[in-house]
């Protein structure tokens, strides 16, 4: 068997882009098939908080809350570096959903990317760049880089993103078939991360589909110019899960 790395993300966004939609979010969720987590929820203990959750850590990757806020996260790889014995990084995402995220980490972690902040008004954060920045307008993508690093899976996604944003109402079932796609990169094409070219190879695809590991769950958030938003998410394991949220924005 191969082991993989937990918790990747793929995420594309289109941010003040689109005539109807000034925030469109399409994101992949990829971990363990056997850590437990939950499906999007209101989460009981956090009130407003709308998100999937980590139940071995506590955290999450990827939400949004009724205070009118969109937080999301994916971890920046890179084997080469020695690991850093800190908390969580999924909390970092709880925080900005409550509009808590201190200015700078409190404490050393791993490497992270985080896209937060008021849908409005949201902003890039990464620890290894040591910076934070205004998000620009235009279409975004991220995966385990940095911010529009033109890995092979990023590039093809906000590609077909942006040919499907011509529309002027794009369906939401279109936007979720992007994120099946299952194309391998060339090895002439793979990022370096420290992993082999076996572990490079599987990870490159958009919609990873391993034995043990893979694409667990998607995600859409659909924000309207009066503030309407739509929050769906799709589990793969096991399928059919769909939440709504309307009205998030104050």
């Amino acid at each position: 068997s191969v082991t993989f790395l937990p918790d990747m993300f793929l995420i594309v966004l289109a941010y003040r882009f689109h005539p109807r939609y000034p925030l469109i979010v399409l994101a992949n969720g990829d971990e363990f098939l056997d850590r437990p987590t939950t499906a999007a929820h209101f989460w009981s203990d956090r009130p407003g908080v709308l998100a999937g959750r980590d139940q071995r850590a506590g955290g999450t990757w990827m939400g949004v809350s009724t205070y009118g806020r969109f937080a999301a996260l994916t971890n920046h790889r890179d084997l080469r570096k020695a690991p850093i014995d800190g908390p969580s990084r999924g909390e970092l995402v709880v925080r900005a959903l409550e509009g808590e995220l201190p200015a700078k980490d409190e404490q050393p972690m791993e490497g992270y990317n985080l896209i937060h902040g008021p849908i409005d008004s949201l902003n890039y954060r990464s620890n290894v760049l040591s910076m934070e920045v205004p998000l620009s307008n235009g279409i975004h993508g991220l995966s385990n880089a940095h911010l529009d690093t033109p890995w092979p899976k990023v590039e093809r996604l906000k590609r077909s993103f942006a040919e499907l944003l011509e529309l002027p109402d794009p369906h939401p079932d279109a936007m979720f078939d992007l994120l099946l796609d299952r194309t391998i990169a060339a090895d002439e094409d793979l990022p370096d991360t420290g992993l082999d070219n076996l572990r490079e190879r599987a990870l490159s695809a958009a919609f990873i589909a391993t034995p043990g590991y893979g694409t667990r769950c998607s995600t859409l958030l659909l924000v309207d110019v009066q503030g309407g938003a739509h929050y769906e998410e799709r589990t793969h394991q096991p399928p059919g899960r769909v939440l709504e949220l309307f009205n998030i924005t104050q």
